[in-house]
């Protein structure tokens, strides 16, 4: 069957990169909608399906757009969607961009779960992989790939050159239980020798110490959720770019994956499916 929440639910707060402020609202949505993006602030504003088709650029970020229309940095709000198992949402926000609320996920559960989650008439809107498929970066040593697996499943292994990060691996199969316990709470990473070059590209804004992981070039001045978060952070934004695909059932294994590389692996499922359709 599929799902969507049980009430409409709000949550206020600042958005990661523009630092603008922004009231965002859940509402339930009807069987075989999906998930739509709706900007309450632009008047009479196309609402923004989320697809791979809507996918207008991936630096630092992956934002939709459709026509003027546009969205950035949705991959943790789909993230928790996906993860926790919702298929039809509306999405309404008075700004371009969600709040960063804790950095990660876990706001954007506790949201989900507050509104309850309701079970609609309708086919499941799970989509089964039934060929392998991969993308890899010019140099090779990046790449994403999927292959069918019964569930969902992701493998990332992330390499920094930091010293308080090197390589780290995180194998688990996403279920609603496993990415509360072990993904939600992963932020965003941040470098202290990076932000003045992101913050004079108008990006990272609204971070800090609290929602984002920050690293000086000797140390960590955040205070960790877990001891390899970056490595979990980085599987959240897969969950959260793989839903521009729907609801992917496969095994996602990934080297230093990015969102451009994240959302060219969602282009090639979705192409694969409408085929097979």
């Amino acid at each position: 069957m599929q799902y969507t929440l049980g009430k409409t639910v709000t949550y206020e707060g600042t958005g990661l990169h523009l630092g603008k402020p922004v009231r965002m609202t859940l509402r339930p949505a009807a069987a075989d909608s999906g998930v739509v993006f709706v900007r309450t602030d632009l008047a009479q504003a196309a609402p923004i399906p989320v697809n791979v088709a809507q996918i207008t650029t991936t630096m630092r970020a992956t934002a939709l757009g459709s026509g003027d229309v546009f969205v950035i940095t949705v991959e943790h709000v789909l993230s928790a969607l996906h993860a926790m198992g919702v298929d039809n949402c509306i999405v309404e926000m008075d700004s371009p961009e969600p709040p960063v609320a804790d950095g990660g996920a876990a706001d954007f559960v506790a949201l989900i779960l507050q509104a309850g989650i309701v079970e609609q008439e309708g086919r499941s809107r799970l989509r089964h992989l039934t060929e392998s498929c991969a993308v890899y970066d010019d140099a090779g040593d990046r790449f994403i790939l999927a292959v069918p697996y019964d569930g969902f499943r992701v493998t990332f292994v992330s390499e920094n050159p930091h010293p308080l990060l090197g390589t780290q691996v995180v194998d688990v199969d996403v279920t609603p239980a496993s990415y509360q316990r072990e993904i939600m709470r992963a932020r965003t990473i941040g470098f202290t020798y990076e932000l003045d070059k992101l913050r004079a590209m108008g990006l990272a804004q609204g971070g800090n110490l609290e929602n984002a992981l920050v690293y000086s070039e000797t140390e960590c001045l955040s205070a960790p959720h877990y001891p390899d978060e970056l490595v979990r952070h980085k599987v959240l934004d897969v969950i959260g770019d793989m839903y521009l695909a729907g609801r992917v059932q496969a095994h996602i294994i990934a080297r230093k994956s990015s969102h451009q590389l994240n959302t060219e692996l969602a282009k090639k499922m979705a192409a694969q499916w409408a085929e097979e359709e």
